[in-house]
């Protein structure tokens, strides 16, 4: 299976964006921490999934969309999957804590997989992982960094700008 990959413009910066037939495999900002692992083919191109990623991710940072409709088909384990699949259940404009996150997959006290596992999200802002902040709703560490998270959640009004910006530069 090949998959095609483009650069999206973003207001965070160009996003590498991934698609095949199956589905989209995967988004990555421009230093993501934890890079995608490539198991099949990929290949500079077009798909018809990575033009509605574009117009959806553009509604999206417009503040015309809250949901995505997208095929999805990323790569991970079992476990990993469930975790990413629970971020879409993270309402717009709202947060959880890692514990949360772990209580809605099922293990309540493995809070610290959860956030291994939130930290490889393939799919960012999708599957909304800058939705997850530490239990005291400080901002916590986001493969796209700490202005990115900032700025997605404040997009949303999931937190005051204010109080975003005193805990990133305190």
């Amino acid at each position: 299976m090949t998959i095609f990959e483009r650069e999206l413009p973003s207001p965070v910066g160009p996003l590498r964006v991934a698609a095949s037939d199956t589905g989209l495999h995967g988004i990555e900002f421009p230093n993501n921490k934890h890079p995608i692992k490539r198991l099949e083919m990929w290949e500079r191109g077009d798909h018809p999934l990575l033009r509605e990623a574009q117009a959806q991710l553009d509604a999206y940072f417009a503040g015309r969309l809250q949901a995505f409709d997208l095929p999805l088909a990323p790569h991970g384990t079992d476990f990993q999957r469930q975790v990413w699949l629970a971020l879409a259940q993270i309402p717009f404009g709202k947060t959880w804590s890692y514990a949360q996150l772990a209580q809605c997959v099922g293990r309540p006290g493995a809070s610290r997989a959860v956030g291994a596992a939130n930290g490889r999200n393939p799919l960012p802002i999708v599957l909304p992982c800058h939705r997850v902040i530490g239990a005291d709703g400080a901002l916590t560490g986001f493969g796209g960094g700490l202005p990115t998270k900032q700025y997605l959640l404040e997009l949303e009004g999931a937190l005051p700008a204010a109080e975003v910006s005193r805990q990133l530069f305190n």
